[in-house]
């Protein structure tokens, strides 16, 4: 419940940059539709949508955990495309098969190379000394959380979000909560952070698998997505210093 508004944020900011691009460089939507048109399209997409709700009420209500949830969802794509959409067919299951083991692949030994990056940190106390210069730096709650997002930015670009995520938790959790930082705020800033590194190379496994999607250089990619991370810094600035973006939603629940 606490990364719907941030998320939410995150894909606004992008879609606002979208926005001024295409508005800049002259887009314009080659296709324009009716609303009976529209309409058709939606129900179509139903299908498709209907599969967010598997998921997050999968999740919510424990009928499986987040991982059970991937795999639920893989098998309920699969479904759509062969049965209901019809946009692939059995004979091109064996490709579609070796073409997510490769690209898995290559995502595990970019996992496999951020872990081992994440044991020399722990085994120099690099973390350690990370948070005692931060202490040392400033008492200003503002200037310690800028910091830390400065840090866990540059982390994310070479380590996978788990190794982060059970390195550096012990070590910034206590200091933001002596800041009087809400535990559920500061996860949700940690994991914003650490998205972001997901999308930034080296290691950047979301950004590597788009690339190999997408059949183009990750160079032209990059160079395309830094306004884009401009937009989501700004979002991140906002999550970290308005809480209630990250807490409304969980007490309007009842959840804390």
């Amino acid at each position: 419940m606490a990364g719907y508004i941030p998320g939410i944020l995150w894909g606004l900011a992008c879609m606002l940059v979208v926005y001024v691009i295409a508005k800049k460089k002259g887009y314009r939507a080659k296709t324009r539709f009716t609303a009976s048109e529209a309409g058709k399209i939606i129900l179509q997409a139903l299908p498709c949508l209907l599969l967010i709700v598997i998921v997050i009420g999968g999740i919510i209500f424990g009928i499986f955990t987040a991982t059970e949830g991937s795999v639920v969802a893989v098998v309920y794509s699969l479904l759509l495309s062969l049965f209901v959409y019809k946009s692939i067919k059995i004979k091109e299951l064996p490709k579609i098969l070796l073409d997510s083991a490769e690209m898995t692949g290559i995502i595990i030994f970019l996992i496999g190379v951020s872990s081992i990056m994440s044991w020399v940190m722990a085994f120099t106390n690099i973390p350690e000394l990370v948070s005692t210069a931060l202490l040392s730096v400033s008492s200003n709650k503002f200037v310690i959380l800028f910091l830390i997002n400065i840090i866990l930015l540059i982390v994310g670009t070479f380590m996978d979000m788990t190794p982060a995520c059970l390195i550096f938790t012990p070590i910034f959790l206590p200091v933001c909560t002596a800041l009087g930082m809400d535990t559920i705020h500061f996860g949700i800033m940690m994991i914003f952070n650490l998205c972001i590194g997901t999308i930034t190379p080296p290691v950047g496994t979301t950004l590597f698998v788009g690339v190999k999607v997408g059949k183009v250089q990750i160079e032209t990619v990059f160079r395309q997505l830094l306004v884009y991370f401009a937009a989501i810094f700004i979002v991140l600035m906002l999550v970290t210093y308005i809480p209630n973006l990250s807490l409304w939603l969980p007490k309007l629940m009842g959840y804390i």
